[in-house]
């Protein structure tokens, strides 16, 4: 064996230590970063802007062909320039999310829910109008606006407030559903006779992430899950639109011209794209081939011109979202900021799995849009509001909130002008004492088993009336031994005298 030979099994053990040790550093170096006050705060500044900035440049990439019309005299721009506004909008709308005090806009969460069923059902007179066969849509001169999408919001900030208040009754059933199930069903149906099924999915993943994140038991999730099947069934044979979309969907190859047409022209899209894409503009789907495809498409444009890769990188973005959302949730201690957190996350990850999944052929085609990428003004400035609660909420995490009143606001809080926030105090009773939610309780959400919750009335009566009995001590029958004796003592000098 020459020298050359007895070098090398010296070296591989080398390489594999030094792979290792550069992975232990840069998980250590993660680690740090991610125990920071305001890691959470700032993920959700960088997710949102990296979603925005990917979405501006594929509706580019998107609606160049599409938006230029000589006969109007719109340009090759200007369905960008429309985004482009709108995500002005958006950002005034996250600062003010990022900005207002939670506390407030869980005072104004029943005004919401009121002024939204108003619009909701103002919406279905003559001052709505029809886009693309849904009658869901408020016309104010170039600006359009979708009540249903503010409803979600309005339905997720009012519902954990009602269930916050009825933490410790949580566990009765009807203190559980009403009012908040009543009130979501009556979305539901003003909802559905626009109608917009698509619009109906996301408010009912509202509703059971309001009831996960506050504790419902298991047994009402399956009986809603059913309840909602049986009622998207009925839906789907009722309306003969639907119905064709659902047996497209069965059968994708046996109607690619009519309504099985987006759904295939999606597939050859994402097949197309390879590895690496076609790179930007390149893609054949902006020259009509794909229908649509800025708005409820556009994953399978990124598909065509991204690629593989690019895929990848917009999922892997919205899993981040599912992380970060969930990190704050469970890392504050105000039960009402951790169920909205929760519920908000749950819900624009649903959103973007719905829209993902029709693209790439999973689920029947709803028309949902894929948050903060595809074209349309009223779902990005919702979905910007959300972005600014959640950052608002990662602010008010415990380790955040004395960092922030300790050491000041930080760049970005100077920058964008923010308060600081105010540490959480729990609600107090007639006694003075906590409120049962700030405790263990608190800490998860989720009601305490019957079993530790504050006994009835009744029986805490019971309790008080009983008699104390008195236990006789040690000490207790050495003093009566001492004061029997002393009587006895004074009785004899008594006799005596």
């Amino acid at each position: 064996m020459t020298a050359v030979d007895e070098k090398k099994p010296e070296g591989r053990p080398r390489r594999r230590e030094r792979k290792e040790s550069v992975f232990v550093a840069f998980r250590s170096a993660l680690t740090a970063w991610l125990s920071r006050p305001l890691a959470s705060f700032h993920l959700v500044l960088a997710l949102t802007g990296v979603l925005t900035v990917i979405g501006m440049v594929m509706v580019l990439s998107a609606s160049s062909v599409s938006s230029y019309d000589p006969k109007t005299g719109s340009g090759v721009y200007s369905m960008f320039m429309r985004q482009l506004m709108f995500v002005a909008i958006g950002s005034v709308v996250f600062w003010f999310g990022l900005r207002v005090k939670l506390e407030r806009i869980r005072r104004m969460s029943a005004t919401m829910v009121v002024v939204c069923l108003g619009l909701l059902l103002l919406v279905l007179t003559p001052l709505g109008s029809t886009v693309n066969g849904s009658q869901g849509w408020f016309k104010l001169g170039v600006f359009t606006f979708q009540p249903v999408e503010a409803a979600k919001v309005a339905l997720a900030f009012w519902g954990a407030h009602i269930l916050v208040i009825k933490y410790n009754v949580i566990h009765q059933w009807r203190h559980l559903l009403v009012p908040v199930v009543p009130v979501a069903l009556v979305m539901f149906a003003l909802v559905m006779l626009q109608p917009d099924l698509g619009g109906t999915i996301t408010l009912a993943v509202v509703l059971l992430s309001l009831l996960w994140f506050a504790g419902a038991p298991k047994r009402l999730f399956g009986v809603l899950l059913a309840g909602g099947l049986a009622g998207v069934l009925v839906l789907a044979i009722i309306a003969p639109y639907r119905l064709a979309r659902v047996m497209s969907f069965l059968s994708p190859n046996a109607d690619t011209t009519v309504e099985g047409y987006q759904a295939n022209q999606a597939k050859l899209a994402l097949a197309d794209g390879g590895l690496f894409g076609k790179g930007l503009g390149q893609g054949a789907s902006n020259w009509g081939y794909l229908p649509n495809v800025q708005n409820d498409f556009i994953f399978a444009l990124i598909g065509e011109e991204l690629g593989f890769v690019g895929c990848v990188v917009v999922l892997a973005l919205f899993a981040a979202v599912a992380v970060v959302g969930l990190r704050i949730a469970t890392r504050n201690i105000d039960p009402w900021i951790r169920i909205v957190s929760g519920t908000l996350t749950m819900f624009l990850v649903a959103q973007a799995a719905i829209n993902i999944g029709y693209v790439v052929g999973l689920l029947p085609v709803t028309g949902v849009t894929l948050p903060l990428i595809s074209y349309g003004g009223t779902s990005l400035v919702i979905t910007m509001l959300i972005m600014g609660v959640l950052a608002n909420a990662a602010r008010h995490e415990p380790e955040a909130v004395a960092a922030l009143r300790s050491q000041g606001p930080g760049k970005f809080g100077r920058l964008l002008r923010l308060p600081a926030p105010d540490p959480y105090r729990p609600p107090t009773t007639r006694k003075g004492q906590a409120a049962r939610g700030a405790g263990s309780g608190a800490k998860t959400a989720r009601p305490a088993p019957r079993t530790a919750r504050p006994a009835p009335a009744q029986e805490r009566r019971r309790t008080v009336r009983q008699p104390v009995r008195r236990t006789t001590t040690a000490r207790t029958s050495a003093a009566r031994t001492t004061a029997n004796r002393g009587a006895r003592g004074t009785a004899n000098r008594r006799g005596t005298w």
